[in-house]
């Protein structure tokens, strides 16, 4: 029984794909229709393939894994205001603070470099 499952589960699956390729496909076919039919083709697609995957087996794990997700999204400790801007702030002045000393090795290693070769001013 559990292999008769599997299978139905697998067609649907499938099926569902197909849902999504074909609304891709008259998106193409239909080239000479205004953008909102193509689009909306495009779209009763994925809707359609989207409700017949969540009636298999992996649709119901992946509806739970999104609730999951959800509500450990919830539990996050989000920083204040305050705190993005101190942390934008500290980013800023050490990309600040790199840029200039690499800007300074730079230069250093340029006129390091002419005055190896002998292309630098006496």
């Amino acid at each position: 029984m559990a292999e008769k499952i599997n299978v139905v589960a697998t067609i649907k699956v499938v099926v569902s794909a197909l849902l999504v390729v074909a609304g891709i496909a008259v998106f193409y076919y239909f080239a000479d229709k205004p953008l909102i039919v193509r689009v909306g083709a495009v779209l009763a697609g994925m809707v359609a393939a989207a409700l017949l995957f969540l009636t298999t087996e992996w649709g119901r794990q992946f509806k739970g894994y999104a609730r999951e997700s959800v509500e450990e999204t919830r539990k996050v400790v989000w920083p204040t205001r305050k705190e993005t801007l101190q942390t934008t702030g500290i980013v800023f002045v050490f990309v600040v603070i790199m840029a200039l000393f690499l800007w300074l090795v730079d230069g250093s290693l340029l006129w390091a470099i002419k005055k190896l070769i002998g292309r630098g001013e006496v």
